[in-house]
């Protein structure tokens, strides 16, 4: 286990083996979201309260989820760059920081755009939208600091010290509805025995979860093998490759 774990730090065998899932995880990503959008935008039905506009949550509640998920993957890669000094974590960092701050924008934007309608403003300073803010400031951050600092293993370093200790952000993000009053509703009982969610809402929901969480791996995959060929481009092994192609 650990072998494997050492020869897959290796930037040139990560990116052979990345190159195999590109294509699956690109292919998986397509079939998901068209199912899930038909699904949860034609099929479900509508919110006995909040009518047709609820839909969004079909966009909103994976982008939130996933904001925080690729937060905890830049942390755990963080942690091993700072203990390991691994190159390929130290990409993972660098290159999660950017998807984290998609799916973080988009969460905070479609949740405005929930927010009208349902609370008749696009913005309050709630516990929730708060902290996902804050959330999005600490990707900015790590962008910056790769932006700034020229020595990449340098800048490796100050992100991944920023992205271990912006984690405790991801628990105020989740339990911020329940330790303080939130305009914000309650986070959705899905694993339980009765889930918050209608089976005819939760179903496309998930579909959507899944789809929106192999896009980021298929996504992480292709941003990090360009940054492997950018890092790597005076070595042996990628003038082969690029004198191949």
């Amino acid at each position: 286990m650990w072998n494997y774990l050492r020869k897959l730090s290796s930037l040139k065998y990560y990116y052979e083996w990345s190159g195999k899932w590109v294509p699956w995880l690109t292919g998986f990503t397509v079939v998901l979201m068209i199912v899930g959008f038909y699904w949860g935008l034609f099929v479900a039905p509508a919110d006995y309260q909040q009518g047709e506009s609820y839909r969004i949550i079909f966009v909103h509640v994976p982008a939130a989820w996933m904001s925080m998920f690729v937060y905890v993957v830049m942390a755990v890669a963080g942690f091993i760059a700072l203990v390991w000094r691994t190159k390929v974590s130290e990409i993972v960092v660098s290159e999660c920081a950017v998807i984290g701050a998609m799916f973080t924008a988009l969460a905070l934007i479609t949740g405005m755009l929930w927010g009208k309608p349902t609370w008749g403003t696009y913005w309050q300073w709630d516990a929730r939208l708060t902290s996902e803010l804050i959330l999005l400031f600490l990707y900015l951050g790590i962008i910056a600091i790769h932006s700034a600092i020229e020595d990449s293993r340098v800048a490796a370093r100050v992100a991944s010290i920023l992205a271990v200790t912006g984690v405790i952000n991801i628990p105020i993000i989740h339990y911020s509805v329940t330790w303080w009053s939130s305009l914000h509703q309650p986070n959705m009982q899905l694993l339980s025995k009765s889930p918050s969610v209608h089976p005819s809402m939760l179903y496309p929901l998930l579909v959507m979860a899944a789809a929106f969480q192999v896009y980021f791996f298929g996504l992480l995959f292709i941003r990090m093998r360009n940054e492997i060929l950018y890092r790597e481009r005076l070595t042996n092994w990628v003038k082969k490759l690029l004198a191949r192609n």
